[in-house]
């Protein structure tokens, strides 16, 4: 059974930085894809970084340049690094899991969710 646990959230002030990770447990992650998304009160869930299990990688628009998704299979663990945070990018923040090679931005691509991980950027 795949579980997914995220961490790492937390406030801070526009301009500064947060690293969430999600830990990762169920059949081998090296032949999965996952991804971060994120959800605003009264918005639809959006994509904002995937990865393929060969290490392919999308970015959501919003977030290109800012944001980076990385993987330690050996710790199987995804973690995102955000810089340069906007108080738009305040939302709750999930990772998400796919028994696909392929990565999508898709949410409704994805199988397995974690429950979730509060970011708060202020101004």
């Amino acid at each position: 059974q795949v579980q997914l646990v995220e961490s790492g959230g937390g406030s801070v002030q526009a301009g500064g930085s947060l690293r969430l990770s999600c830990v990762y447990s169920g059949p081998s992650i090296s032949s999965i894809s996952m991804a971060w998304f994120r959800q605003a009160p009264g918005k639809l869930r959006e994509g904002v970084a995937g990865m393929g299990s060969r290490g392919d990688i999308v970015h959501g628009l919003a977030v290109q340049g800012r944001f980076t998704i990385s993987k330690d299979n050996a710790k199987n663990t995804l973690y995102l690094q955000m810089n340069n945070l906007k108080p738009e990018d305040t939302g709750m923040y999930y990772c998400a899991a796919r028994a696909s090679r392929v990565v999508t931005l898709a949410a409704s691509d994805y199988t397995y969710w974690g429950q979730g991980t509060q970011v708060n950027v202020y101004s």
